[in-house]
């Protein structure tokens, strides 16, 4: 299951209960790629709803806090969230870094709560374009990988799971139309697995590192087929079937 590639739709701040037709009309499509874990991460208050519509693809949350429950008006808890019938959440995009000054000990924080609930992480890194033009991105990486990702005794079992990922997400690439170069994310995709294999050891080959940044039906083939990269971490695409399920297919191997 680990190894199959993961193609993860994130709706961001998007989507209505009209939208819950092309969620049924994803899931459908999926039925197609049997050797494709595809997911949706919808707002929070079309999760329950989501959950409700599909039947072959996985639902998540895209943020969760680090507690279980308390006087955290307008949060919601990764508990909750595997209440409501969630299979993962992502945590650290470079959005809520950015706009909630999330930092590196607070994303890991609510990795380790997430996976105390029994879901799936998906943890995001990514350098800026600054970072990237002065010659720092593998090291920022790096860096956030170290104070992002748990590394106790239960991270190490979800990652031999494949309960663990990382997404890469160049933040210059989020949401402007600009790919990383497919030589840049094999070089980024080669470090962050070797950053990985020395923390969590064998366990790493289980973790899946995603692609995200701009992917769409165009550029997906290329992305995916590149060395290292398991699969994507998709936005604006994933809110139609008409552009998600492209990428669903390229990531396929025709065996569905």
């Amino acid at each position: 299951m680990a190894h199959r590639p993961y193609i993860v739709g994130n709706w961001k701040m998007n989507g209505s209960r009209a939208a819950l037709a092309e969620a049924r009309a994803i899931d459908r499509g999926a039925q197609r790629y049997k050797d494709v874990s595809v997911a949706l991460a919808p707002p929070f208050p079309l999760l329950g709803l989501l959950r409700e519509e599909v039947t072959t693809i996985g639902v998540g949350g895209q943020d969760c806090h680090t507690a279980a429950k308390g006087a955290h008006t307008g949060d919601v808890s990764a508990a909750m969230l595997a209440d409501i019938g969630a299979d993962f959440v992502i945590v650290g995009h470079s959005e809520r870094r950015r706009d909630h000054g999330e930092t590196d000990a607070l994303v890991q924080a609510k990795a380790q709560a997430a996976l105390v609930s029994g879901l799936g992480v998906i943890v995001c890194v990514g350098e800026t374009l600054a970072e990237r033009d002065t010659g720092q991105a593998e090291a920022v990486v790096a860096a956030q990988i170290d104070g992002s990702l748990p590394d106790d005794a239960a991270a190490h079992d979800a990652a031999l799971l494949g309960r663990l990922s990382v997404a890469y997400e160049p933040v210059w690439a989020i949401g402007t139309g600009r790919v990383a170069a497919v030589d840049d994310v094999v070089a980024m995709h080669a470090a962050i697995g070797a950053r990985l294999a020395a923390r969590f050891g064998d366990a790493a080959a289980k973790m899946r590192i995603l692609y995200g940044g701009s992917v769409n039906g165009d550029n997906a083939a290329a992305l995916l087929a590149a060395p290292g990269v398991r699969g994507a971490l998709v936005g604006g695409a994933s809110l139609t079937a008409d552009a998600f399920l492209p990428i669903v297919a390229a990531a396929s191997s025709g065996e569905g």
